[in-house]
């Protein structure tokens, strides 16, 4: 019975939520070693899973304690969880045969810009934008992951968008001066 569950468990949602604690961590090789982590509690857990928000709300909960855990430990150990996004790696999955030279270097200069601006982001801002628009999780199941109410996620997302669109322009300004089209 658990195995089933676990295998259905499995082909659901792995790929989104290897994705999501790639994005969170930005860390490949560590979100490789927390993905099983995860399963690992939600096969101690599930027994105790009610059913009050989906399961993949549930396992994405799961994944962002399972997350937070291994960013303050590695704080404690005076590493960065920073590191380097496998960039090379991201901008393969961009690539598209039917696509122009330009218009994949534009689409990854965008990706590249979003990333960055959202990394100046506190941790739960970025968190919750990766969540909603990353993984497409509601603004109810959202909440649900990240322990807040439905309000405060409205509140939360509204101020890091506005956020993000700040950062975005400044960095247009810099670059327009620094090319001298300003």
């Amino acid at each position: 019975m658990m195995e089933h569950i676990f295998n259905r468990l499995y082909v659901d949602y792995h790929q989104s939520l290897f994705q999501f604690l790639v994005y969170m961590l930005r860390d490949r090789d560590a979100a490789e070693e927390l993905v099983q982590d995860v399963y690992i509690k939600v096969i101690n857990s599930y027994d105790k899973f009610k059913g009050d928000s989906s399961e993949k709300t549930w396992l994405f909960s799961i994944a962002r304690n399972v997350a937070i855990d291994y960013i303050r430990k590695q704080k404690r150990q005076r590493k960065t969880v920073i590191g380097s996004f496998d960039m090379e790696e991201r901008e393969n999955q961009l690539v598209h045969p039917d696509r122009l030279p330009d218009e994949i270097l534009e689409q990854n200069e965008s990706f590249r810009q979003m990333f960055d601006a959202l990394s100046q982001c506190k941790e739960d801002h970025r968190q919750l934008i990766l969540l909603r628009y990353i993984h497409g999780f509601s603004i109810k199941e959202s909440a649900a992951i990240m322990g807040w109410s439905e309000g405060k996620v409205k509140t939360v997302q509204h101020r890091t968008l506005k956020t993000l669109k700040n950062i975005l322009d400044d960095s247009k300004k810099e670059e327009e001066l620094s090319n001298g089209t300003i």
